[in-house]
């Protein structure tokens, strides 16, 4: 079984699930609403956040004769806190190359022993 990281970029990788996360960051909605805009059946719709809420980004609630799915925002901390590993380490190299680069710069533009300025 993938870990949750590799499930939740997964339910991402599709265009249709992230428009419809993006549209759950503004607030609540039942799957009716969500599949509106759609050219699709309310089952496609359902299939989606399915997959959605196997990888934790959403869940499901029933409010009287409502059933509102809700974005589970703390799944988004699980990437970020790996996407910003590696943006440090990616950072760190290219520190440390933009160093070698003008330390490069600084002996070729020296003069050499024995010319004049």
């Amino acid at each position: 079984m993938p870990d949750q990281l590799s499930q939740v970029f997964a339910a991402l990788a599709d265009p249709t699930r992230r428009d419809l996360v993006a549209r759950l960051a503004v607030g609540d909605a039942t799957v009716g609403q969500l599949a509106a805009p759609y050219d699709v059946s309310l089952q496609a719709v359902s299939k989606h956040l399915k997959v959605l809420e196997t990888a934790g980004l959403v869940t499901r609630g029933r409010d009287a004769q409502r059933r509102p799915v809700h974005l589970e925002a703390e799944v988004f901390d699980l990437m970020t806190k790996w996407i910003e590993r590696y943006r440090q380490q990616a950072e760190e190299r290219f520190a440390r190359l933009d160093a070698v680069l003008a330390a490069m710069n600084d002996t070729s533009a020296t003069p050499e022993e024995g010319q004049t300025a």
